[in-house]
This record gives structure tokens, C-alpha cells and sequence, in this order.
């Protein structure tokens, strides 16, 4: 307790030390030191002046003015979505066994990568039925071609041609559609062709993107249709808000969206929107409003909460951050910034505030000399506290 007393009696001391000679150098130039009012602002000579070290240890921001939306808005919540062609569920086409599994939750993966194997008894007979197929209806080609030849030349019948032209038909649609399987599971037919029967087929990935779920395990069987992976790109990843019936008739394409997500509790995002839905829920009896999200940064994942406001109307007007706004004796003040060599000096300025839109304020009094000052933008209260106390104990 010592030490904190210590530490923060010192610090006291010595900003009213360095506040003192900046009073006694105004004294000497003639300066008065009650409020004096210029255009666009009420100053007090009276000022605070902080080194560096003083102000890291207070935290103090400074920074400058901007303009920022204060027109009228609609509140809005939703979440977070991406178009259904950027999502997809990989089954299994044939009923088999996972014999390896190359991926985990969150890996990313590219379209066409193999993500796992199967393996069953029932994939090695498709095999042997088409390669059984293909040498059939090769040879069926080939008895096709000799009657054609033989009917040609008149030596058999045409009963005998129609025959091996039947017997060809029937056994190619046959290989076909074995062809057609395999092809599904991912099984090359040129080199089945050439006697070669793969143990294990691979399973791929349909699209680019991430994996968001793995729902099965090595050494499962898993039936046809049954889902294996989820696969999410999030790289055209959109929020999804509802408005309500009463506010409908404001909304509309092309207008700005402010909102945040819990994943980044200090980021504003911004997004328009391109769609806005002609259909209501009925539970609540709202429509959709899907916008394009301009600033993507921070993991955004879909289904997560988004709450914002549609800007309805453009009204800019110069802002500081509430932080930056202190109250003395029913008037609002500000921090004006001025640096010098070795210290920085913050002066109170009266101003008159405007709108407030969550955690900006406007101010509407400025002149345009202060329009394009520096401010202090955090910590308007320590710094207004802390120059009361110096005047009470000048004052004394």
C-alpha cells in the first residue's frame, strides 16, 4: 500500500510540477487564466502538460477528428452464411469400409483432393464384372464385324447378323453401366482394361474449401448416401440479416450495413446489400437481406451471431469517440493536442455535442482551424479530474 501511495503521489507531483511551469510561462507572457472564448470553441488557458513516459502509463490515445454516419438506421440481426454452391456433403456411393482417413476438422483442401479411402469386397467384384464386361463385348465387336463380313460376302443368313448385332448392344449397355460406377467411385476403367484391380478407392473432395466436420472413423462401415464430411469455402462468406415487417419498406439494394460479430467484440464490419428477400418468416414475420461483407478479416465462420444497423440515410458529421468527451459543471469538453519538445499539452475546449450513434458522438461548433487538430481521444475524464485538482490546490 506504501509503495502504491508512493508511486502515485509522485506522479501527482510531478504533473502538477510540470502543469505549474507551464502556468508560470502563460503568466509571463500576460495570459489570463479564466475561460476565454475563440470561434468554434471555448478555451481554458489553463493546461495539462504529460511526457511520454506519463502518458503511456495513463494510456492515452490521441488521434483526429472524423466523419462518421449519424443519419437514421434500422436495427438489424442475422448471421453469418455462404451461397449453397460453397458447401457440400460428401457420401458414400456404395456401401464400404473407411480404410484411411486423410483429413481433420479445419483442415483446408483444394477441389479434387483425396480426403479418404474405401474398401469392401463388393468394390473388387464391380471391378471384375467390368473387366469380365469389357472382354465380352470386345470380342462381341469383333463376332459383329466377321458376320458383317460373312453377310456381305452372302454366306450366312441376315437372322445370324441381327443375332451378334443384339448380343453386342446388350453387352456393351452392360459395360456401361459398370463403367458408369466406377467412374462415380473414382475407379480409372483404362487400367481395370489392362488387368489392374485397386484394393481401395479414394474419395475426393467436390469443391475447394475447409473441412467442417468429419463424421466418421476408421474401419466404419458406412451405407450408400451416407454422409462422411462436411466442406465449407468461406471465402465468399456473406451475412444473412432479417429485418421486420414494419421496417421492410426502408430497407433496400445497395444500402450500408454496420455490424459485429462476437469473434470480434472491438471490430465494426461493413457490407451492402445485394439481395433483399420477397418472402416473409413467419416466426417472426420477417424477410431476409443478404449482404456482401466489404472488410473480411478475423475467422468468420458460418452460423455465427451478427447484430448491426442499415444505414437509411447518409448524415455525416464530425466525431470523436465518447471516450474522448468529458462533463464539467453541465458543459462538454474536449481535449485539445498540442506537442511539444518534451511534453504534450492537453487543453480542455468547450463544444456543443451532436448526434450519438453507439459509441461515437458528434460535435458541431468546431472551426475549421480545430477541424484538422489533434485530440485526445481516450480518457477525457482522468484529464479534466486531474486539472480540477491542480486548480483547487492552486487556488489554496
Amino acid at each position: 500500500m506504501k509503495n502504491y501511495i508512493k508511486k502515485y503521489g509522485l506522479f501527482s507531483f510531478l504533473l502538477i510540477l510540470i502543469s505549474s511551469c507551464g502556468e508560470a510561462n502563460n503568466d509571463d507572457h500576460g495570459h489570463d487564466h479564466g475561460p476565454t472564448e475563440h470561434s468554434g470553441g471555448h478555451h481554458h488557458e489553463k493546461a495539462l502538460f504529460l511526457s511520454k513516459i506519463q502518458m503511456k502509463n495513463l494510456d492515452l490515445q490521441i488521434g483526429s477528428l472524423s466523419q462518421q454516419n449519424m443519419g437514421s438506421f434500422v436495427l438489424t440481426n442475422g448471421q453469418l452464411e455462404v451461397p449453397p454452391q460453397n458447401e457440400a456433403s460428401v457420401t458414400a456411393i456404395i456401401g464400404s469400409n473407411i480404410s484411411s482417413i486423410l483429413v481433420i476438422e479445419g483442415d483446408k483442401i483444394s477441389k479434387g483432393q483425396i480426403i479418404a479411402y474405401l474398401s469392401h469386397p463388393k468394390i473388387i467384384d464391380l471391378q471384375s464384372q467390368y473387366i469380365k464386361a469389357w472382354s465380352e463385348s470386345t470380342f462381341l465387336d469383333k463376332e459383329l464385324a466377321r458376320q458383317e463380313k460373312l453377310r456381305s460376302e452372302e454366306v450366312n443368313s441376315g437372322k445370324e447378323l441381327e443375332l451378334a448385332k443384339s448380343k453386342q448392344i446388350t453387352s456393351k449397355a452392360a459395360m456401361n453401366g459398370l463403367k458408369a460406377q466406377l467412374q462415380l467411385l473414382g475407379i480409372s476403367v483404362k487400367e481395370l482394361e489392362m488387368g489392374k484391380i485397386q484394393n481401395n478407392v479414394p474419395v475426393k473432395s467436390p469443391i475447394d474449401g475447409f473441412i467442417r466436420a468429419v463424421k466418421v472413423k476408421t474401419g466404419q462401415f458406412v451405407a450408400p448416401q451416407t454422409e462422411m464430411f462436411e466442406i465449407v469455402n468461406i471465402e465468399h462468406i456473406h451475412a444473412d440479416f432479417m429485418v421486420y415487417e414494419k421496417d421492410i419498406h426502408k430497407v433496400k439494394k445497395g444500402q450500408k450495413v454496420k455490424f459485429r460479430v462476437e469473434s470480434l467484440p472491438d471490430t465494426e464490419l461493413d457490407a451492402t446489400i445485394y439481395s433483399v428477400g420477397k418472402a416473409f418468416e413467419q416466426n417472426p414475420k420477417a424477410v431476409h437481406l443478404h449482404a456482401e461483407i466489404e472488410n473480411k478479416q478475423g475467422l468468420l465462420i458460418p452460423g455465427m451471431y451478427a447484430q448491426g444497423k442499415i444505414n437509411i440515410s447518409e448524415d455525416l458529421e464530425w466525431a470523436l469517440p465518447e471516450d474522448a468527451i468529458t462533463e464539467y459543471e453541465n458543459e462538454f469538453y474536449i481535449f485539445l493536442v498540442k506537442e511539444k519538445k518534451d511534453v504534450t499539452e492537453f487543453k480542455p475546449i468547450k463544444i456543443k455535442k451532436g448526434r450519438s450513434d453507439q459509441n461515437w458522438i458528434g460535435i458541431i461548433n468546431l472551426n475549421e482551424k480545430l477541424l484538422k487538430s489533434k485530440f485526445a481521444t481516450s480518457k477525457a475524464y482522468d484529464l479534466m479530474s486531474e486539472l480540477k485538482k491542480e486548480e483547487a490546490e492552486h487556488s489554496h
